[in-house]
């Protein structure tokens, strides 16, 4: 039967009201107060004990308050939060604020996977004073050429899978290290020392990445590879002097080369063009000639034709333009008085080599005059030749 229920008056509520009605606030608070005052010394044994019960609870209670509290965290952007439930994987929790079972029930392991880690192979950097300091047994590794290489790596890499990162592998750094380093091995193994001081110093590089990042897949480490840089290459100390000599002629070989290109990629053009000219004037030349030929041979034929018609006056003309042809290229100058016998014979070849000044002007009139004058007597001379004849 209930507290306050009517015909039970052997009864007596928590409230104090025998009625039945609802609670008096003023006894309420008065019984409140009674209860304090006997904590602090006040009221009888037994009310002490009450409210000692009384408070035990309302301390547990808040503390049960602050317990569940505990249990709310924030996630912020770029990173993701694990939750264990007795250190057995629960959920994943994204950026924002999210509530799990307090501890020591559920936990939360935070991962940054905005995070850019490195590994160092070879080296290691002072953070403090920025000093490297070489790690031989890492750095010495044997080429495809059977040489020894001092070679260092920096590798960066990210999260990209939380639960992966946190589960599937105890050291991830660690093995990461081991991971790069036999990839590294690997790759340095397969090429030659050359390549790696010169022209392969990328392609190297971008193997290793992938080695690497196939290695960790085949782990589920849930690690990705963001850059593999290889910081620096070159021979041991003990014989770096002579693999320089080897650098500095390697590089001389390759400029001599560029030069004898150059000048290849300078010459072949002129001499293509100088070719292409001499085939075009070897060309003009055939054409001229050919032209020439076919205009004399047609002469020959109109000459041919014109002779078969007047003899006499062919034969004729043939010889007055043959001499004129052969006199006009003779400086001896013959003139032909008026007596009809004598002969003038003017040396301008000898004359033009003595005289100077004012005495060539003379000279060149007088050719000119005489000029005037040969076809008179190349004139006569035929005519006289006719008639001998």
């Amino acid at each position: 039967m209930a507290w306050n229920e009517p015909g039970n008056s052997g009864d007596k509520d928590p409230w104090g009201n025998r009625d039945g009605g609802p609670p008096d606030l003023d006894e309420v608070m008065g019984n409140l107060q009674k209860k304090v005052s006997s904590i602090f010394g006040g009221g009888s044994s037994g009310a002490r004990q009450e409210s000692s019960g009384g408070l035990l609870v309302i301390g547990l209670l808040i503390a049960v308050v602050v317990w569940l509290a505990t249990g709310f965290y924030r996630i912020t952007e770029g990173q993701e939060g694990v939750v264990l439930r007795f250190g057995e994987f629960q959920s994943i929790s994204l950026s924002g604020l999210h509530w799990r079972f307090p501890t020591p029930i559920d936990s939360v392991e935070i991962v940054d996977m905005g995070r850019i880690r490195a590994v160092e192979i070879g080296y290691r950097e002072n953070s403090r004073t920025g000093q490297t300091s070489s790690v031989p047994f890492e750095s010495l590794m044997l080429t495809a050429d059977e040489n020894i290489i001092d070679i260092k790596f920096a590798i960066q890499y990210q999260v990209s899978n939380s639960k992966d990162f946190l589960f599937n592998i105890r050291d991830p750094e660690g093995t990461l290290q081991q991971v790069a380093e036999s990839a590294i091995r690997q790759q340095v193994g397969q090429t030659r020392m050359d390549a790696i001081l010169s022209v392969s110093r990328e392609q190297v590089a971008i193997a290793v990445a992938s080695t690497m990042q196939q290695l960790l897949d085949r782990y589920q480490s849930g690690l990705i590879i963001s850059s593999v840089n290889m910081q620096d290459a070159q021979p041991p100390e003990q014989v770096q002097a002579a693999f320089a000599d080897a650098v500095k002629a390697r590089e001389d070989k390759q400029r001599l080369i560029n030069e004898a290109e150059a000048y290849r990629n300078d010459i072949l053009p002129r001499a293509s063009g100088a070719a292409a000219r001499m085939v075009a004037e070897a060309e003009g030349y055939e054409a001229s000639l050919t032209a020439r030929a076919v205009g004399v041979a047609s002469r020959f034929d109109k000459l041919r034709v014109a002779y078969e018609q007047a003899p006499a006056v062919t034969r004729k003309r043939l010889y007055l333009e043959t001499m004129e042809e052969v006199m006009s290229k003779n400086r001896k100058v013959m003139i032909e008085g008026d007596a009809g016998n004598n002969l003038l014979y003017l040396p301008l070849d000898r004359l033009i080599k003595d005289s100077a000044g004012g005495a060539a002007n003379s000279l060149s009139s007088a050719r000119t005059s005489s000029q005037q004058q040969v076809p008179v007597s190349d004139t006569r001379s035929v005519r006289r030749a006719r008639e001998t004849r």
